[in-house]
C-alpha cells in the first residue's frame, strides 16, 4: 500500500514555529520551589476588589495539549540546527523585528535573512527525508 506523505516547506516549517512561540507564551510561568519568603503575601488593592493582576491577565486560555505537543516537536527540531541559528530563528518566530535581530545575532540584516531562510529550509530537508518503518514480520 502506497501512501503519500506530504512534503514539509520552509513555509509550513515557519508556522509550526511561530504556533509554538505562541504556545509557549501561553504556558503558565515556571513557579519551580526555592527560596520562598515566610512572611504571608500580601494582597494588593486591586486584588482585593476582585481586579486581575497584570501577570494574571497574560495567561488567558491554557493552551491545548495537542498545541503542547507541536511545540514540543518544534523544540526537538531546533536541535537539528546550530545554537546561534537556534536563537535567530525563534527570535523571528517570537515575532522580533528584523532590526532587533540582526543587532543581536551580530550581522547584516541581509545575512540574518538568509540564514533565517537557510534553518528553515534545513529544517524541511530533514523532515521530507524518506523514514524507513519496520517490517511487520
Amino acid at each position: 500500500m502506497n501512501t503519500i506523505i506530504p512534503k514539509w516547506t520552509p513555509e509550513q516549517v515557519r508556522a509550526r514555529f511561530v504556533e509554538a512561540a505562541e504556545t509557549a507564551r501561553l504556558l503558565p510561568p515556571d513557579r519551580s520551589p526555592g527560596y520562598a519568603s515566610a512572611w504571608p503575601a500580601l494582597q494588593r488593592m486591586a486584588e482585593a476588589m476582585g481586579k486581575q493582576s497584570g501577570e494574571d491577565r497574560k495567561l488567558g486560555i491554557p493552551p491545548s495539549p495537542a498545541a503542547v505537543e507541536r511545540m514540543l516537536e518544534a523544540t526537538r527540531r531546533m536541535q537539528w540546527l546550530d545554537p546561534e541559528v537556534r536563537h535567530l530563528v525563534w527570535m523571528r518566530a517570537d515575532r522580533w523585528d528584523w532590526q532587533e535581530i540582526y543587532r543581536r545575532v551580530g550581522c547584516d540584516r541581509t545575512t540574518a535573512w538568509r540564514r533565517w531562510k537557510r534553518a528553515l529550509q534545513v529544517i524541511a530537508d530533514e523532515l521530507n527525508l524518506p523514514c524507513t518503518l519496520p517490517s511487520k514480520s
